[in-house]
Parts: C-alpha cells; sequence; structure tokens
C-alpha cells in the first residue's frame, strides 16, 4: 500500500537518554578508578536513585540512563573489585580508562525528533516502515485505495483449462496468466470468464463487470477480424472515451486503452491481444503502471536496466520487445541477455523463462542488426 497523507512523530526516539552498551552509567569527571555501584538500570525499568561522584550503576543496553549520570563505559573497558559472597550482586568495580560526557549515550530524540516526518505521502509501506509506524505509536495511516481488477477472455473458440479438447476449440490461458502476474504485483484481481464473440454478449459481460471492478481487462477481440467487436460495444455501446486502438510495437500492435464514467464512478478498460506473449507483455507494459499509479505509487514504470546481447538479433519495422533471461559472469558487470527462441506472440513457452523483454529498435537503413555483445535497455518483468 502506499501512504495518502505523510506521518509525523508525536514521540522522540528514544523518548528518554538510554545506553548504547552493556556497562556502567557514571560521571565523566570522576576519570578513571573506582566505583561504587549503587544499583542496576535495565532496559523497561528506571532507576531514580541518582549518580553521585564516586558511584555508578550497571546498566544494560536500551536502558535509561539514570540521574546524575553523563557517560557510559562499556563493561569491556571495567574490571570487577568487589561483590557479594554469593558472586550475584557487583559492590565495587574499576573504571579502566577515563570516560568522556556523552560517550555511548543515545540522547532524547537522536533517531527521530517529534514531530519529525516519518513517512512521505506516496511512500510504499514495507515490513521496515510498519515497524517504524509501530515504533511512532501510529496504528491508523491514510493509504490510496487499490483499484480492484478484473480479467475477462473473449472469443468462441475458448473453453475453461479443466475441459477436454473438442474440435475448434482450445484451452484459455490467457486469464490464468494475468490473474497470476496481478496477484505477484499485489493487484485485487475478479475471475470474469469468458466472453462469446457477440456485441450482445460482451456488452452484458462488461455491464456487469462494471458493477463490480474499477478496471476491466480484456483479451482478444481487439484486432481487425469480423468477429472483434469490442471496440465496437465499449465505444457505441458504453460510451467510452478511446485513447488509442493501435501501438506501434511488437507484439502487441491492437492493443486499446479506453475510459467511461460507470454511476459515478471512473472505469479504465484496457483491451489486450488475444495471443498469449502479446497479452502477458501489454499488461506488464502498460496495465500493471497504471495500476501501480492509481495505488499511489510515484514511479510506476517498470524497472529499466543495461543488458548484453548473447547473438546477434536482426530488427523488425516495429520496436520489438524481446523476450530474454540473465545470466551474470564472473567479473562482467552488465549481465547477459539470453533470448528465449522463437518470439512469435503466440509461443507462450518463450515467456516461461523470461525476467526481461529487451527493447529494440525498428529497423533502419543505418541499423538492421543488433550485433552480438551489443548493450541495450530492458524491461524487468520477473525475478533476477
Amino acid at each position: 500500500r502506499y501512504l495518502a497523507v505523510s506521518v509525523y512523530a508525536a514521540d522522540p526516539l528514544p523518548p528518554f537518554p538510554a545506553s548504547i552498551k552493556d556497562g556502567y552509567a557514571l560521571r565523566a569527571e570522576d576519570g578513571a578508578g573506582i566505583r561504587t555501584v549503587l544499583g542496576e538500570s535495565s532496559a523497561g525499568d528506571v532507576l531514580e536513585k541518582p549518580v553521585t561522584s564516586g558511584f555508578c550503576v550497571l546498566i544494560n543496553t536500551g536502558a535509561p540512563i539514570p540521574p546524575g549520570a553523563d557517560c557510559v563505559m562499556q563493561v569491556e573497558d571495567t574490571e570487577l573489585v568487589e561483590a557479594s559472597e554469593d558472586g550475584k550482586t557487583e559492590i565495587k568495580v574499576k573504571i579502566l580508562k577515563c570516560p568522556t560526557v556523552g560517550q555511548d549515550i543515545r540522547p532524547v530524540g537522536s533517531d527521530i525528533k517529534q514531530g519529525q516526518e516519518i513517512l512521505c505521502a506516496g511512500q510504499r509501506l514495507g515490513p521496515a516502515d510498519l515497524g517504524l509506524l509501530a515504533t511512532a505509536g501510529v496504528t491508523v495511516v491514510h493509504c490510496y485505495v487499490k483499484p480492484t481488477v478484473g480479467v475477462m477472455s473473449t472469443g468462441n473458440e475458448l473453453i475453461e483449462p479443466f475441459a477436454p479438447l473438442t474440435e475448434g476449440k482450445i484451452r484459455d490461458s490467457n486469464r490464468t496468466t494475468l490473474l497470476a502476474q496481478l496477484n505477484e504485483a499485489g493487484v485485487r484481481s475478479v475471475d470474469l470468464g469468458i466472453a462469446r464473440d457477440t456485441p450482445d454478449a460482451l456488452l452484458h459481460k462488461l455491464t456487469d463487470a462494471l458493477d463490480q471492478v474499477d478496471v476491466i481487462i480484456t483479451t482478444g477481440g481487439v484486432s481487425m477480424g469480423n468477429k472483434d467487436y469490442l471496440k465496437q460495444v465499449i465505444v457505441d455501446d458504453l460510451k467510452a472515451k478511446l485513447h488509442f486502438a493501435r501501438v506501434f510495437m511488437k507484439p502487441g500492435k491492437p492493443t486499446t486503452f479506453a475510459t467511461l464514467e460507470h454511476k459515478g464512478k471512473h472505469k479504465l478498460i484496457f483491451g489486450l491481444p488475444g495471443n498469449p506473449v502479446s497479452a502477458i507483455v501489454t499488461c506488464n507494459l502498460y496495465v500493471i503502471p497504471a495500476l501501480r499509479k492509481m495505488a499511489g505509487c510515484q514511479n510506476p514504470e517498470r524497472t529499466v536496466m543495461k543488458v548484453k546481447v548473447d547473438r546477434d538479433l536482426y530488427l523488425d519495422p516495429r520496436p520489438e520487445y524481446h523476450r530474454a533471461f540473465l545470466t551474470w559472469e564472473k567479473g562482467d558487470i552488465i549481465p547477459t541477455a539470453h533470448t528465449t527462441g522463437n518470439q512469435i506472440s503466440s509461443r507462450l513457452l518463450s515467456m516461461s523463462t523470461a525476467s526481461v523483454l529487451m527493447l529494440l529498435p525498428p529497423i533502419s537503413d543505418s541499423l538492421t542488426v543488433i550485433e552480438q555483445g551489443s548493450h541495450v535497455d530492458a524491461v524487468v518483468i520477473g525475478a533476477l
């Protein structure tokens, strides 16, 4: 989750002068020499008896500095001189080094000052941040609302993954892939099922979905075929604003994006291509960043890094997002990107090991091939 409102510390940390070491709290002006042990200050306890000249207090890490003491001598620089008969109580110790005022003491507010901004608006709340909130006694914060996303496949040829294949049918892999991708990104998602390739079926499915989710992702129905009705339905029937319906890229050319108002709420529709690779690539490039932005992320784009190509790569007329996995050779600063093989957009096998998408420019008169060993940018889409 991302913070919508900055958080400020109501109290300083530490809220009292605290010992950095296990040792003895004493007065620096006494220098080295013998001290009489008044008692013990441990974490969670407060010793009210003041430390005066010639005395010290046995103290544990994190314990409050007793009144009168202005430094701590670590136990390694002391020597026990006298203890009780049973050895459980220290009576006198010898300070072996001359201490200085403030030695091994965390002053009040040295970690966090009272009123200090500890977390800023737009910051992602990770484990350390939650611990920081607990430290500051903050149990309720204002966060951006995470969008709920529905995933729908379209196509008369599609059947559920558990169904046996029959003539002319294929199992729907896109919903499984995209729902898993959204789950990995921490997005709340809803399985909207399969819509048949008719305007009425699409309109019914989309209308029901708009009541449930903030963002709809569809796959299929956005190309140029006579059964590709999605753009017609969202523009003519749902009165959505079509922002784009073709993108100069490979894979993912038919990618479509539209917005609309539904019952007073702003909704987003991403129409992704039906080919499995095109769907997952465009989900990573368009959908995931948009969802991060909606959730309050200040830098929603995927991470881009430099990689070294492992072979000659011949360029396409369109900019290409080439699937690859990385290896690091000993001594190399930049990893080597290994292509996942045939890059046809129907071949989901090319995504199974991919952790990056290499950004290859379109072919030109001056550049037709990226030579082996060249450095290119790559979008990180998986664990490295």
